[in-house]
């Protein structure tokens, strides 16, 4: 069974940095990306940024703010979060799959439980 779990989430504010962590169990398909989303309640789940075979694919919103690493040897994957705002308050989820495109949630297989993150003002 494949296990994702999320950690480092908490309350900051606003201008302060987060990082966040992932780390995957019971992953045996290769090539597989990782990708971190978040989700406010109400709101589709939306696509922040992926590590993949070729390289990094971020969403536009995110550039020049949010970064992943991947370590290999422990298939850990971090996110890290900076300049934080209010609109950033969400719930974090890593996730794992092959997707045709990067950024969109129903391309991925597995998810961890999420990390909420909620930044003030």
């Amino acid at each position: 069974q494949v296990h994702l779990v999320e950690s480092g989430g908490g309350s900051v504010h606003a201008g302060e940095s987060l990082r966040l962590s992932c780390t995957a169990s019971g992953l045996t398909d290769e090539p597989y990306a990782l990708a971190w989303f978040r989700q406010v309640p109400g709101k589709q789940r939306e696509g922040i940024i992926c590590i993949a075979r070729v390289g990094t694919l971020v969403n536009d919103r995110f550039k020049g703010r949010f970064t992943i690493s991947r370590d290999h040897p422990t298939n850990a994957v971090s996110l890290q979060m900076d300049n934080l705002t209010p609109e950033d308050t969400a719930m974090y989820y890593c996730a794992a799959g092959n997707p045709v495109q990067a950024l969109l949630a129903p391309g991925y297989k597995h998810w961890g439980q999420g990390t909420q993150v909620t930044v003030s003002g």
